[in-house]
């Protein structure tokens, strides 16, 4: 099934058409644009950003594997990043990992069997003076302890 571009969607890109000096120019945007409308980047997604700015499908392809932040696979509605890297991990993060496999059965690379978290290592989030430090979804979160994160997490039930 091919995929399309909402109106929304469309005018975005449109708009960076506009802005940027070629079509090679708004492939990362366009594919934050993609993943923001379908959630992650099925091949079919990848298919109709090729298309839509007449680019290689397998030059498409090889961006949006390079950057970790495009996500390829589904997550969950609540895409949960910890920073490892050594300063959080000296301020906890490794504890947030722990208590999130055992409060939520929910490990790096995994999803909830009802898709509702996932969760993911980052290598750095640059908020090392203010760790551990996590992203949920586009949301920041700093000095984030087991408590602060139950709470954020409830609060997204």
């Amino acid at each position: 099934m091919a995929l399309e571009f909402t109106p929304e969607s469309e005018a975005k890109v449109k708009e960076f058409e506009e802005t940027y000096y070629n079509k090679m120019a708004c492939l990362l945007p366009t594919l934050w644009v993609a993943q923001d409308q379908f959630g992650y980047l099925p091949p079919e997604a990848l298919d109709l950003v090729a298309e839509r700015l007449e680019l290689p499908r397998m030059h498409v392809e090889s961006v949006a594997s390079f950057y970790h932040l495009y996500k390829r696979e589904k997550v969950g509605r609540h895409h949960i990043q910890i920073c490892r890297t050594l300063s959080c991990a000296m301020y906890g993060s490794m504890t947030l990992l722990e208590h999130l496999e055992e409060k939520y059965g929910l490990k790096p690379g995994k999803v909830t069997p009802d898709g509702k978290f996932s969760l993911e290592t980052a290598e750095c989030l640059a908020l090392c003076g203010t760790g551990p430090a996590m992203l949920i979804n586009k949301d920041t979160y700093e000095n984030v302890t087991v408590e602060k994160l139950d709470k954020i997490l409830d609060s997204l039930e």
